[in-house]
């Protein structure tokens, strides 16, 4: 069987990570981080997407058995992506992102007031896998997301090093701080989100 791409951004798509439609039907053109409830999840130029998806340059690597830089990476998606489904379209008129929950969260994130941190104007479908990170509390190790779950989320750095992580989905937003790797990861705030 001949594999399938998503035809966003190229990952690999299998039953796990398909996007779903409106309907909650499984969408088999695009993946969950890309396409979620009948919407693609980021405004995204190509570029945009090229430069978002080179951060995963490490994985790709571990792969494939090769060893590209991240600027190498993205030159090799930019080749890429103008052969997928996504691209192909004149950009006037690409479906934009318009997943209702989506801003309705970067409300609530931004409502929190978190003293550093500044305004987010865009958050991410994540893998819990891919952002569940551990915290110590009195001698024990612990994490707060499933790892079989998708979350909207996104990082942004403070500065010194360190950034803060946003995780969030219908019901809860999590906010942390940690160091380079996600080291050293601390509680901001968990926050159970109040549907009016």
């Amino acid at each position: 069987m001949e594999p399938k791409f998503c035809q966003s951004c190229g990952m690999p798509l299998t039953n796990d990570v398909l996007g779903t439609n409106a309907d909650g039907s499984k969408n088999e053109d695009y993946c969950i981080y890309c396409y979620k409830d009948g919407a693609f999840t980021g405004d995204f130029t190509m570029e945009e997407m090229a430069e978002f998806c080179a951060q995963f340059v490490e994985d790709f690597n571990k792969n494939t058995g090769q060893s590209l830089s991240r600027e190498e990476y993205k030159k090799m998606l930019l080749q890429y992506y103008p052969n997928l489904k996504r691209w192909r379209l004149p950009a006037k008129e690409r479906p934009h992102a318009t997943s209702p929950i989506k801003q309705l969260l970067i409300d609530e994130i931004n409502a929190l007031n978190i003293s550093g941190m500044p305004k987010i104007d865009n958050i991410f479908v994540l893998q819990g896998s891919f952002i569940n990170m551990e915290f110590h509390l009195n001698g024990n190790v612990f994490k707060l997301l499933d790892d079989n779950a998708t979350y909207w989320g996104t990082q942004v750095e403070k500065g010194d090093g360190r950034c803060f992580g946003i995780a969030c989905d219908e019901h809860y937003i999590l906010v942390c701080e940690y160091g380079k790797g996600g080291t050293d990861a601390e509680i901001v705030m968990l926050k159970r989100i109040d549907h009016k």
